[in-house]
C-alpha cells in the first residue's frame, strides 16, 4: 500500500515536470500597448456591426421613453425655432429669404443644422456617459459616438416629414437637385461624426470641456448660413466661410429643396474639409483610444 502510494507521487511529479517543461518550450506572448496611430480594423467593426445597432436603438428608446410628447420633441425644436427666426429675423430684421418664403427658407437651414448641432452635442459627451461599460468588456470604441449620430437621424426624419407638409402649404416643390438629399445627409452625418470623434475623446480627459460644447455649437450655429442667405456675404469673403464645412451643406439643402441653383464651388471646399475632419478626428480617435479605460 505505502509503495502505490510513493509510485502514484512520483507519476504525478513527473507530470508537473513534463507540463512545466513543455511550458518553457512553448512560445511566450507578449501584449503591449502600440504607439503611434493605430490603423481603423474594418474587419473588427463590422463583425461587431450590430452592436451598433443596438446602439443607437437603446439611445432612441431612452430619449423617448416616459415623456409627455414623445416624437414630438424631434418636431417642436426646429418647428419653435423656426418661428422665433421668422419674427425676428424675417419680420422685425426683414433678412432676404432668396425670394422665398421666410419660414421655409430658414427651416431648409434648420433641417441639417439641427440634425449636426444634436449628433455632435450627443456623441461629444458620449465617452464620459458611457465610462462604466468602457471599463468593464471591450468592444470598438468608434460605435459610442457614432450612436449618437444614429440616434439623431431618426429626429431628423421626422423632421423632414414635417418640413414636407410645410412646402405642401407653400406650395414650394424640390427641382431636379433633388436626389442629392440623401448625399447631403451623409455629408451632414460625416461632417458630426469627425466632430464627434473630435471632441469625444477630448472631454474625457478635461471633463469641463463638456460645458464648452454648447457654446460652441450656439456661436457656430452664427457662423453658419442658417438664419441669412449665404448671398448676404460679401463675394471676398464666400470662401473663406466655405472653409465652415455646414455653411456649403446648409447651401446645398437649400438648393435642393427650394430648386435654387446650386453653389458647387462652396459645396465642394465645404465636402473637401468635412473629408478631412472625418479622417482627422477617426485616426486622433484610434491614437488616443488606448487611455479611455484608464481616466474614464
Amino acid at each position: 500500500m505505502i509503495q502505490e502510494t510513493i509510485t502514484a507521487k512520483n507519476r504525478s511529479a513527473e507530470a508537473h515536470l513534463a507540463a512545466a517543461g513543455a511550458a518553457m518550450d512553448a512560445p511566450v506572448l507578449v501584449i503591449e500597448p502600440k504607439h503611434g496611430w493605430l490603423p481603423i480594423d474594418f474587419t473588427e467593426l463590422w463583425h461587431y456591426r450590430e452592436l451598433l445597432y443596438f446602439f443607437v436603438w437603446r439611445d432612441v428608446k431612452v430619449r423617448y421613453k416616459q415623456t409627455v410628447l414623445g416624437a414630438a420633441w424631434a418636431i417642436i425644436q426646429p418647428v419653435v425655432s423656426m418661428v422665433i427666426f421668422s419674427v425676428i429675423f424675417g419680420k422685425l430684421a426683414r433678412l432676404p429669404s432668396d425670394d422665398v418664403p421666410y419660414p421655409i427658407f430658414v427651416y431648409a437651414g434648420l433641417l441639417p443644422w439641427t440634425f449636426f448641432a444634436n449628433a455632435v452635442a450627443s456623441s461629444g459627451v458620449s465617452l464620459i456617459s458611457e465610462a462604466g461599460l468602457l471599463t468593464k468588456i471591450y468592444f470598438p470604441r468608434l460605435y459610442i459616438p457614432m450612436a449618437g449620430i444614429g440616434a439623431g437621424l431618426v429626429d431628423f426624419a421626422f423632421s423632414l416629414a414635417v418640413y414636407a407638409g410645410i412646402m405642401v402649404y407653400y406650395r414650394q416643390f424640390p427641382g431636379p437637385p433633388g436626389f442629392l438629399l440623401p448625399v447631403l445627409i451623409l455629408l451632414t452625418m460625416v461632417t458630426a461624426a469627425g466632430m464627434g470623434f473630435i471632441l469625444s475623446s477630448i472631454t474625457i480627459a478635461y471633463r469641463d470641456f463638456k460645458h464648452v460644447i454648447p457654446f460652441m455649437i450656439q456661436v457656430w450655429m452664427y457662423g453658419s448660413p442658417v438664419v441669412y442667405p449665404a448671398t448676404l456675404i460679401p463675394e471676398k469673403y464666400r470662401l473663406l466661410v466655405a472653409i465652415n464645412p455646414m455653411a456649403g451643406i446648409i447651401g446645398g439643402f437649400r438648393s435642393v429643396l427650394l430648386n435654387r441653383p446650386m453653389d458647387w464651388k462652396s459645396l465642394g471646399i465645404s465636402t473637401t474639409v468635412a473629408a478631412g475632419l472625418f479622417v482627422f478626428g477617426l485616426y486622433n480617435f484610434r491614437r488616443t483610444e488606448r487611455r479611455f479605460a484608464d481616466i474614464a
